[in-house]
């Protein structure tokens, strides 16, 4: 598991950070040995972990969770919906971050996301969409690109577009934040659904950042 650590007094565990790309064990493609992108103003390079011996280690290793509330998620989480995996969110970084035209949404509970997740990732926990009233989806709709007409209507044509995810196919966080930007009108378009999330992430050994200290 790879990690930047964004907090004082924890180093990096970046495993292949002096590593020259013609040197890496393990690219994400032929010709896409790493990504770079930013996470908290700060650049972070995305690769996978160098060490080919290397396994997941923590909760995401399980298996079986009790079902309901962990539940496989269908591919097709709505209607309008489209689906991506790695390479398109990897894609989706390069290009439509740097240009301001995408954010990447991490869907999951604030301790979820302070613990460990994506780089480049904001946090808007499930409930706050679903659960929103209209004046409460607007601050948050213009916050992301939305504008409001003259006379009232919202205006999505500027609107981000978003890469949305949870903690994998077992999880049902994204389909509740998905049905709630639907709810208040968020065009589906829109909105691409990383159906594998965290745990797909780590699985395929790409880096990852903590926002947060845990203390023991």
């Amino acid at each position: 598991m790879k990690k930047i650590v964004i907090v004082p007094l924890f180093a990096s565990l970046l495993l292949a950070q002096n590593v020259k790309d013609k040197e890496l064990t393990v690219k994400i493609t032929d010709n896409m040995p790493y990504v770079t992108t930013t996470n908290s103003g700060k650049k972070v390079k995305i690769q996978r972990i160098q060490d080919t011996d290397n396994q997941i280690t923590d909760d995401y290793t399980k298996t079986s969770r009790p079902c309901p509330p962990f539940c496989i998620q269908p591919t097709k989480i709505a209607d309008g919906i489209k689906n991506i995996e790695e390479i398109e969110f990897l894609t989706f970084m390069q290009n439509e971050i740097p240009k301001g035209t995408g954010v990447v949404i991490d869907a999951r509970l604030k301790s979820w996301f302070e613990l460990e997740t994506i780089p480049s990732a904001i946090n808007i926990p499930f409930p706050v969409i679903q659960n929103a009233s209209k004046a409460k989806a607007k601050k948050i709709f213009t916050l992301l690109g939305m504008k409001v007409k003259k006379s009232g209507d919202w205006d999505f044509s500027k609107a981000k577009k978003l890469a949305i995810f949870c903690n994998g196919v077992w999880c049902e966080q994204s389909k509740h934040f998905i049905a709630g930007m639907i709810e208040h009108g968020y065009p589906k378009e829109k909105m691409l659904y990383y159906r594998s999330g965290f745990q797909g992430w780590k699985l395929l050994g790409l880096t990852t950042v903590v926002h947060k200290e845990i203390k023991k």
